[in-house]
């Protein structure tokens, strides 16, 4: 918002919030994830942003999103944290549950992690940059494993992309795998989904099986 404000295009953060969960939702296609990666597909979500905002592609906007690029290249856009986060977090370690980070990333994340004081609430973090590989390919779902000393039969996954977050997930053969699905938009997804975050430590408990005591 404060980007496109800058070159002179006026659009309040929560119209584009709404727009994001659209986007996202759009790009969230097997057929597209098989054949792009996370970075080819994070621009065309910009695109994608603007059509869902309403907003006209202009010179303007492009100058924005070039600021944009510009920042994620030095710091990774994906700094805000809501303010229900950290209590979540420390929620969820209370329970016993180690906290792992997956990330398809561009090398900045444990960076923005520590800017942001995300690093001290989770016990590892995985920038898919520094391991050569990217979700959903099992792989980075494995070595997240091998990181945390865990096994798939003790862990879920959590995350906001059907084809990216859970496909993965259940191909790297995880005990459960949860969507987060704020906007909505994934009635007949076959997993378990949450709305808001504060619906997830009930919906891992439920998963907490013989075999499941402390997924991470």
């Amino acid at each position: 918002s404060e980007a496109l404000a800058a070159e002179g295009v006026s659009v309040p953060p929560r119209v584009l919030a709404n727009a994001d969960i659209r986007a996202r939702r759009e790009l969230d296609d097997a057929v597209l994830v098989g054949a792009t990666d996370d970075k080819a597909r994070g621009w065309a979500y910009f695109d994608k942003i603007l059509a869902h905002a309403r907003i006209q592609a202009t010179s303007q906007t492009d100058r924005a999103l070039a600021v944009l690029r510009e920042y994620h290249a030095a710091e990774n856009l994906w700094e805000h944290v809501p303010a229900d986060v950290p209590p979540l977090l420390e929620r969820l370690r209370a329970s016993g549950r180690q906290l792992v980070v997956v990330s398809n990333a561009n090398g900045r994340l444990h960076r923005m992690f520590d800017r942001v004081g995300l690093t001290s609430r989770v016990d590892v973090v995985l920038d898919s940059h520094a391991w050569g590989v990217e979700k959903p390919d099992p792989a980075l779902f494995r070595i997240a494993l091998e990181q945390a000393g865990a096994s798939a039969d003790s862990t879920v996954h959590v995350g906001d992309l059907y084809h990216v977050d859970i496909a993965g997930a259940r191909a790297a053969g995880l005990a459960g795998a949860v969507l987060f699905d704020a906007g909505g938009l994934y009635p007949d997804a076959d997993c378990p989904r949450v709305a808001r975050l504060d619906e997830l430590p009930d919906v891992l408990d439920a998963l907490s099986q013989p075999g499941l005591s402390r997924p991470s």
